[in-house]
């Protein structure tokens, strides 16, 4: 389960920016997920809730944003928000597509006590 290994990478991140600002407590994480990024929420969250033990984001909520896919169409040379990577584009039609995000996975924000 690789979320495991993406919420120690965030525990991480969230230990780095508590002690940078001086936070003793973080009470809510929000982390936006793109629609390709190959993440199981529900292991995210069970991961998460693991992590975080001993940690300032212990008993902190977990806040998902999903991010839609996007791609360029080579065919009407336009971005566009695609559900899935085999979609055609949803302006033109057509099948050349290079997927331009969706991938991606950041914390947006903490919330802190």
């Amino acid at each position: 389960m690789h979320e495991m290994s993406l919420c120690e990478g965030m525990r991480t991140v969230i230990e780095d920016q508590a002690r940078a600002h001086d936070v003793a407590k973080i009470t809510r994480v929000r982390v936006e997920i793109g629609r390709f990024a190959g993440v199981e929420i529900k292991a995210l969250h069970f991961a998460f809730d693991v992590v975080m033990r001993g940690s300032v984001a212990e008993g902190a909520e977990l806040v998902t944003v999903d991010l839609p896919g996007r791609a360029l169409c080579y065919d009407c040379m336009k971005e566009v928000e695609i559900a899935d990577r085999l979609d055609p584009c949803p302006t033109c039609g057509g099948g050349k597509l290079m997927p331009q995000g969706g991938d991606e996975m950041r914390i947006k924000d903490l919330e802190v006590a």
